[in-house]
């Protein structure tokens, strides 16, 4: 299936470092509008350029838009690509406004075209791991999501390239919030594993309105946020994004008869922990309690309760891009060409799309939104 990338900054080198786990996409070529920055992206893969978008649109083989640009452009540039009969997978959020969003899925819907949003990494090794895995730990009851990715602002940002050579859009990334940028991937796990989300009460702030040098000039979204949520299902989730907090990207589910750890959302193949009431505690949990007692104080660090699932070591390991952002990015990509192949509705489409990014802006927009905030999409 023949895909075209618009975009060619900073993330589209994750979508190249794996789009060769997806043999079956064929990359008919990408587009950006900074042409020095098409220039050094095409040279660095050896791929082929589109001279503008319009003629992305009419080359009748392209399948799928991938859209990579920035945030603020995302509706209007995957409303285009609809209207001209092409299906669209988008960067997160699928756009800036709820309405907007919900157009683009109606559009979608009308033109029986398949309208797919990142992140993808919910059709991980580690989520298939976990969903066999929740029947052992009995009803889900509590899920705590941690989405803290530490203070980036602090670091040498400015510095920072992808393997292509793009800068990393700190300015940016600030102007839009931690939250946008990143709840999806907790929010993705969160939703295909327990269903739609009827409620929220949601608290987002600015923190740290210093950022360093360049900062001044934004205006910054939020870089904090805590959510708790309400599913249909019964399930209540606790989720939090900041740039500040050390490093934590975990999941924790708590049910009637055990419980499930994952330590890294944005790892593949991360650690996963089960600890089941009738198996008790693990001996190395027993004794980090034992010395937390002889020592009279708490330990920063201990083990993960229970033990560790055992992955399928047969399959052939994915390429992916470097820690921190192990994902298998062109997997979404991937599983959207064979819902179109084979005709088949895809979950991570549509409605749920939509649901996802209604999360995502209710709470980064919390402070502006009635609490509790009421869902108005579902699927």
């Amino acid at each position: 299936m023949k895909i075209a990338i618009i975009g060619t900054g900073f993330v589209a080198d994750y979508y190249m470092t794996t789009l060769a786990n997806h043999p079956q996409l064929v990359l008919g070529g990408v587009y950006d509008r900074d042409l020095a920055r098409l220039k050094q992206f095409a040279d660095y893969y050896k791929v082929a350029t589109y001279p503008d978008f319009e003629t992305i649109l009419a080359d009748n083989e392209v399948n799928i838009v991938v859209n990579l640009t920035t945030p603020e452009n995302h509706y209007l540039l995957s409303k285009q690509a609809l209207e001209a009969g092409k299906h669209v997978y988008c960067e997160k959020p699928l756009a800036m406004r709820y309405e907007e969003a919900a157009e683009l899925v109606a559009l979608a819907e009308r033109l029986d075209l398949i309208l797919a949003s990142a992140p993808a990494n919910a059709l991980s090794d580690a989520h298939k791991l976990v969903a066999k895995s929740l029947d052992d730990i009995g009803k889900p009851r509590l899920v705590y999501a941690q989405m803290e990715d530490g203070p980036v602002f602090r670091a040498n940002w400015q510095q920072w390239r992808s393997g292509s050579g793009a800068r990393w859009p700190g300015l940016h990334e600030f102007e839009v919030g931690c939250t946008l940028e990143h709840a999806g991937y907790a929010l993705s796990w969160l939703v295909s594993l327990f269903g739609p989300v009827e409620s929220l009460i949601a608290f987002s702030a600015l923190t740290f309105p210093e950022k360093g040098l360049g900062t001044g000039a934004i205006t910054m979204a939020p870089d904090f946020s805590v959510g708790c949520l309400q599913f249909r299902s019964g399930v209540v989730a606790r989720l939090t994004c900041g740039l500040a907090a050390p490093r934590d990207r975990s999941l924790i589910v708590l049910g009637d008869k055990g419980t499930l750890t994952v330590g890294d959302l944005w790892d593949h193949r991360s650690a996963v922990y089960l600890e089941t009431a009738a198996k008790g505690r693990s001996l190395r949990t027993k004794l980090a309690d034992l010395m937390e007692v002889r020592l009279k104080r708490f330990l920063p660090w201990k083990p993960p309760p229970g033990r560790k699932l055992a992955y399928d070591r047969s399959a052939k390991p994915a390429k992916l891009p470097a820690y921190p952002s192990q994902i298998d990015f062109a997997g979404g990509i991937a599983a959207q060409a064979a819902a179109i192949e084979q005709g088949k509705p895809l979950f991570s489409s549509g409605k749920v799309a939509l649901h996802i990014t209604e999360l995502a802006l209710a709470l980064n927009n919390a402070v502006s939104l009635p609490q509790p905030y009421k869902m108005q999409s579902t699927f």
